[in-house]
């Protein structure tokens, strides 16, 4: 690892998803793509891609700065800003952009990883 390095996913949510969504949450079938789905890029991208496999969450604060429409494609990034190897951490800032390149979601994540050297 080191800093500078990504990782990105690209997927869309289709209505079917969305109606899905509300019958495990128990809600309304949304009208965009709810907060909890765009988050589970970045989940999926920390634990198998980058840093991968043992990965675990300390910390993450996400801003959701505009809807995306399903059908909408969206790449969700995570790219390593800082690496603490002493007390295996790693920071990540997070983005994902529509298929536009409309920023939807920022935020950063801070998790401890395993194999971690500055």
């Amino acid at each position: 690892m080191q800093v500078g390095q990504s990782a990105s996913v690209s997927r869309s949510y289709s209505r079917a998803d969305l109606e899905d969504f509300a019958g495990l949450s128990g809600t309304a079938v949304p009208e965009s793509i709810p907060e909890p789905l765009i988050a589970a890029l970045f989940s999926y991208l920390l634990g198998v891609e980058l840093p991968g496999p043992g990965t675990n969450y300390l910390k993450q604060e996400l801003s959701f700065l505009a809807p995306a429409s399903p059908e909408t494609e969206l790449t969700a990034k995570v790219e390593i800003t800082r690496l603490r190897p002493e007390k295996h951490l790693v920071d990540l800032w997070a983005t994902c952009t529509d298929a536009d390149g409309l920023l939807v979601c920022e935020g950063r994540s801070l998790v401890k990883a395993k194999d971690v050297t500055a």
